[in-house]
């Protein structure tokens, strides 16, 4: 939101008050709070301490290198809901003189001016990281419509680059955006998205998390050129700003605050296949596809079953349209006779249809108008009402029938939309602020149904596949990226939103293979299928058009048995990324910034990631069959085409593939444990057959090894002395065989010993 007009001038329609001087200060005595009284004008003599406004600051330290500042107009009682911040209500060093108020956590410090004047610096390690200027934070009146907003404005340096807020459509770097952060179901081809994070991490060592679950609207260099505004209505806003050496570091320190990502189960790595949205199915339908997978060689883990599994206009009524699924217990154990998974779709509402809905609306679990009555509207499902998660009997209402379905032998749920949430006569049972739950919704949402699988199937078999999220929805993955066209620029933005999201502390992502809406052009779906099964998750979904790969030519089935395959036989390391994910709070599809930082030009990169820290994807966008990529400075090999690359700087790359490959390339002293012959997701990682090492230098090596629980056992080790080198494959069950990739040749080696030197 602008309130200025121009770089001088203020709006006609806004009073804008911001602190002059800091007049008095508050150390707690046990240091864990530093309050900061700031009026409005500098105070020079009793007189000018009337009728003034002023803001308290307050600052603390929830964890190490993380400051929380508070900024207060009027201190008003607190509204619900909030984010679960994990506070550790750390002691700050404290320090003054007759110029300075420092307070620091860790390695990070804040500094206020005691002379008067006022402004608050941010340092890292001694660095300034960035400012508040003078004038850029306080209150702000509209004498319009009577509203009041509270802002802050962080400077940013002249090469400093923004990235996160969410899943994001537009260009992957936010400077010159301006964002709300309000969850809509729009698709992915505007500046809407279903999943708004207010956090963003930039080049310059530090991000910034607004803990205000309502809207909040930033300004990224598109107010002021040089600074991040954010602001709030209401009288108070709360920020964090978190300082790390690397991007791994704050996202980390993020996650540290707000909730570690999950660790998904190893089978939901593998392809799903969907029913698709619209079009017709029935157990035949579904059978067939799951039997085709099986005759074409396409391995396949989950089957979903979209919205009409339930009768259309009585979604959510959790019951199975007997006339297409007669016995849907009898059904599931077909599937899972094939050794396949099921996941069935979900919504948070209650359609007038319904057999639920009079129990809902009698018993209070529906979210309701000022008149006692239920919210409802037309759009979706007629009569459209919502569940209120804030009532713990709907809670239990609803997670009833869920555990009938997990009994049943669901596996997983797909947890839809949960964005067009009512905030105008919105009444909830805890007496919750609609404007606060508009974004917070799909967090209780997901968190019924992710509660409701661990207490069924256990914790380590706990998935969803969700749409809309907000803070603190990374503990509860998997999210993918909503409804996409089906054409290149919506598969590119696709990749925008997914790497955008993974900058906003979010670790698994997926997407819908071949777009969701419209007709997929075989070109398009094979070219996508290659960047879906290089995702963390792999879904084929589409709306009106089946989206098997046999639809698409024999080449589509090609396309999708290789890379299907070449997904499975990676699952050792895979599933160790995502291990390291779950335990680091770091995404497990890294933007180029997060795993080279440093390198110019990896900084703008929107249009390819690295999966993992080892191996680097460059998803093909035209139907032209071109491929324009950048590689850092390294050796690299494609370990599709074995192709070899040695970069002595940083290099762009223009190449043509066909449907069976692309860049897909191996970081210099990568070790990929693998197994081609792999069928499913999960299976005994620590038996695979095959041991690859890429362009070893001199120096030791190690990639670590978990099992497909996620359990650590060690890592497997090398060491390079010249043409020895020296492996130690203890961790392992079985002897696998050992290639060595050195330029472009690939030696071959059959260990005989779990620790043994070989002659290059």
């Amino acid at each position: 939101m602008k309130f200025t007009n121009g770089l001088w001038l203020v709006r006609d329609n806004f009073d804008v008050d911001s602190p002059a001087c800091v007049y008095d200060y508050k150390i707690a005595a046990d240091h864990k709070k530093v309050s900061v009284f700031a009026p409005y004008k500098q105070i020079k003599g009793r007189a000018d301490t009337t009728d003034v406004g002023a803001s308290t600051i307050e600052f603390t330290a929830p964890q190490k290198n993380i400051l929380g500042v508070k900024l207060i107009h009027f201190d008003q009682l607190p509204k619900n809901p909030s984010f679960h911040i994990n506070d550790e209500h750390l002691a700050m060093e404290t320090q003054t003189d007759e110029k300075n108020l420092t307070i620091a956590s860790g390695d990070l410090k804040a500094q206020l001016p005691l002379d008067g004047t006022f402004k608050i610096q941010f340092f890292g390690n001694d660095k300034l990281l960035t400012a508040s200027e003078p004038g850029m934070q306080g209150e702000i009146n509209d004498r319009n419509d009577g509203r009041h907003y509270m802002r802050e404005a962080l400077d940013l340096d002249v090469d400093e680059k923004v990235y996160g807020l969410g899943e994001r459509f537009t260009n992957f770097v936010k400077n010159g955006q301006s964002i709300d952060i309000v969850n809509k179901d729009a698709g992915t081809g505007s500046e809407q998205t279903y999943k708004n994070i207010p956090f963003y991490i930039t080049n310059h060592g530090y991000g910034i998390f607004v803990d205000q679950p309502e809207t909040v609207s930033f300004e990224v260099a598109s107010e002021y050129n040089d600074k991040v505004q954010f602001s709030v209505e209401g009288e108070s806003l709360q920020y964090y700003i978190v300082y790390g050496k690397t991007p791994k570091d704050i996202l980390s320190g993020y996650t540290s605050l707000t909730g570690k990502p999950a660790l998904p189960p190893a089978w939901s790595f593998g392809l799903w296949l969907t029913t698709s949205f619209t079009t017709d199915y029935s157990e035949k339908t579904v059978l067939s596809f799951i039997d085709k997978m099986k005759e074409n060689d396409v391995p396949l883990d989950v089957f979903h079953f979209d919205c009409f599994w339930m009768k259309g206009f009585e979604w959510t009524s959790f019951e199975w349209d007997k006339e297409n699924f007669p016995d849907p217990a009898g059904l599931i154990k077909k599937i899972h006779d094939r050794g396949v998974k099921v996941c069935v779709w979900l919504n948070p509402y209650i359609g007038q249809k319904s057999r639920l809905f009079k129990e809902g609306r009698d018993k209070g679990y529906l979210i309701k108008r000022g008149d006692g009555n239920p919210w409802q509207w037309d759009m979706w499902q007629a009569g459209n009402a919502f569940v209120d998660f804030t009532n713990p009997e709907a809670v239990k209402w609803y997670q009833g029938y869920l555990k009938d379905l997990l009994n049943m032998g669901v596996d997983a749920f797909k947890t839809d939309f949960g964005e067009r949430i009512p905030v105008e006569d919105a009444h909830y049972f805890n007496g919750a602020d609609p404007r606060r739950m508009h974004n917070y919704y799909t967090y209780l949402y997901n968190k019924t149904v992710f509660d409701a699988i661990k207490e069924v199937k256990g914790e380590k078999e706990a998935v969803i596949f969700g749409r809309s999220a907000t803070v603190g929805s990374q503990t509860m993955p998997v999210q993918w990226g909503g409804d996409s066209d089906s054409r290149y620029t919506s598969m590119a933005a696709s990749l925008r939103g997914g790497l955008s999201f993974m900058s906003s502390g979010f670790g698994f992502w997926s997407h819908d293979i071949g777009g969701f809406n419209d007709h997929c052009s075989p070109d398009l779906f094979k070219r996508w299928t290659q960047f879906g099964l290089l995702s963390t998750h792999s879904r084929y979904h589409g709306s009106s058009e089946y989206r098997v790969p046999w639809h698409y030519g024999d080449e589509a089935v090609a396309v999708s048995r290789k890379f299907v395959k070449n997904k499975l036989s990676l699952m050792p390391y895979l599933f160790e990324q995502a291990v390291e994910t779950h335990e680091n709070g770091y995404p497990m599809m890294r933007p180029m910034f997060v795993e080279f930082p440093g390198d110019y030009t990896a900084e703008d990169l929107g249009t390819q990631y690295m999966l993992g820290s080892q191996l680097l994807v460059a998803p093909i966008f035209n139907d032209r069959s071109q491929a324009h990529y950048y590689l850092p400075a390294g050796k690299w090999t494609n370990i599709l085409t074995g192709k070899f690359y040695d970069v002595k700087v940083g290099q762009w790359f223009d190449e043509e593939y066909d449907y069976l490959n692309l860049p897909l390339l191996a970081r210099q002293n990568a070790i990929l444990l693998t197994n081609p012959k792999a069928e499913h997701a999960k299976y005994d990682y620590l038996s695979a057959p095959e041991l690859h090492v890429f362009q070893p230098t001199d120096g030791e090596h190690e990639q670590p090894v978990v099992d497909e629980e996620g359990n650590r056992h060690g890592a497997i080790k090398i060491k390079v002395d010249g043409t020895k080198l020296t492996v130690d494959a203890s961790v392992l069950k079985v002897l696998p065989t050992l290639y060595v990739h050195v330029g472009s040749e690939v030696k071959e080696y059959k260990l005989t010993a779990a620790q043994q030197d070989i002659e290059l």
